[in-house]
């Protein structure tokens, strides 16, 4: 009875015999058709023809139904609505690793020939669901892994180059060496367990967002002569100063070097550490010491106050373009981008760095969206300022455009207490 109640919720009961299936395929309704496209009783050969159907939702039906033929199944990877080809590509990724017995040769011969076809596919957002459903998968053939790890669209190649085990330390220095997408290397970055090896290649790039996903990551792996060469070029580079003081392999010398030119907040996080020898937590106190004597918790605000007042001539003379910001955001100019955002938002700079501080993509997008930018732009800022894990990063909807309504931005902004302003371009 349970079972029943079920599947009449779900819009289904018990599946008709052929007969009554080839009628309702023939004259029935498209209610009917579409109950028949979901049922995984429905015979072989009606699936087939429904993969035809000139109803869109009929053949996303189809395409998600386990029992469709194969044949319908590589009909479908050339179908014309983007929605059934995703469909298609989350349900045969699925069905890799769960294949019946006895016949897990051949149907894994069909399912393997569906993936690659759908992992050629021209539309990123199809092969974007393929590699999240196969980035934690050892079943799949490693040249799929490779083709979908080469992509040159990051929303594909990201979940594969983080998460996939098929990729040795040599696949990932060779990508290191020879990928020239942007972000790629940052999704390197943050695979767990990094090998020494792999962290050496992406500090001798000097990607400043993938040394920060690096030096984000606890479980990489960085020898100290690799983290000296961080340390050495970390004093112009804001967004490496918090990840780095987190580093729990830092030796004496390093903390006392990293105290030298990090906020006084940061070298308080320092000396809370519990493995400071004696030399170095009195190293440490000192240069608190000295910086409050010198008045530092002025010069910081003043120089901030200076940049707003600079970029907020700039805006009014038109010249705080997207381009501008970009450049700046890789330069690891966290505080130009800060207020940058803020001139162009009309927020206060105290809003926006709560808002990136929330580590939460919606807001952050709602923000970079209010300041008149890109998405494009926004998915950088929730990468390299808001420093957003990628499994909780917000992707552009059609490669360029917000995912979220204007109305769903003004509300996440509104959450934070910031008053309603949509942004003018």
């Amino acid at each position: 009875m349970l079972r029943r109640l079920i599947r009449r919720v779900r819009g289904s009961g018990t599946a008709p015999n052929y007969e009554e299936q080839r009628d309702r395929l023939e004259s029935g309704t498209l209610a009917e058709r579409r109950d028949l496209a979901l049922h995984e009783d429905t015979r072989p050969e009606i699936l087939f023809y429904l993969a035809e159907d000139e109803d869109e939702t009929v053949r996303r039906s189809v395409a998600a139904n386990p029992s469709t033929p194969h044949q319908a199944d590589h009909h479908l990877t050339q179908d014309t609505a983007e929605e059934v080809r995703r469909e298609l590509a989350r349900k045969v990724a699925r069905l890799l690793p769960n294949l019946p017995p006895g016949e897990q040769d051949k149907l894994r011969d069909r399912v393997i020939e569906l993936i690659d076809i759908l992992a050629r596919d021209q539309l990123p957002s199809v092969r974007r669901v393929l590699a999240e459903e196969l980035k934690r998968s050892a079943e799949v053939p490693k040249p799929i892994v490779q083709r979908l790890a080469y992509d040159l669209d990051l929303i594909v190649a990201a979940p594969i180059l983080e998460y996939s085990p098929l990729l040795n330390d040599d696949d990932l220095l060779e990508i290191i060496a020879t990928c020239r997408v942007e972000g790629a290397i940052s999704a390197i970055a943050r695979r767990r367990e990094l090998p020494e090896a792999v962290s050496d290649a992406i500090v001798a790039t000097l990607d400043i967002p993938a040394v920060t996903a690096l030096l984000a990551n606890p479980s990489a792996r960085l020898r100290e002569e690799v983290l000296d060469k961080v340390i050495d070029a970390a004093a112009s580079i804001e967004v490496w100063h918090q990840p780095l003081v987190l580093r729990a392999e830092l030796s004496m010398r390093a903390i006392r070097r990293i105290a030298g030119f990090v906020a006084s907040s940061l070298v308080d996080q320092l000396m809370r550490r519990s493995d400071l020898d004696e030399e170095t937590a009195v190293t440490l106190a000192r240069r608190v010491r000295e910086r409050v004597s010198a008045g530092e918790h002025e010069a910081p605000r003043q120089h901030f106050d200076d940049l707003m007042a600079a970029l907020t001539e700039k805006h009014r003379r038109g010249d705080l373009d997207e381009a501008v910001i970009d450049q700046a955001l890789e330069a690891g100019k966290r505080d130009f981008v800060v207020a940058a955002l803020a001139v162009r938002s009309g927020l206060k700079p105290s809003a926006v760095r709560q808002v990136l501080g929330s580590r939460l993509a919606k807001p952050v997008c709602a923000l970079v969206w209010r300041a008149g930018l890109s998405m494009r732009l926004a998915l950088k800022v929730q990468r390299q300022i808001a420093l957003i894990p990628h499994n909780g990063i917000l992707h552009p909807r059609g490669g360029i455009n917000y995912p979220l309504t204007p109305d769903e931005m003004v509300w996440h902004l509104e959450f934070f207490s910031l008053e309603d302003r949509r942004p003018g371009r």
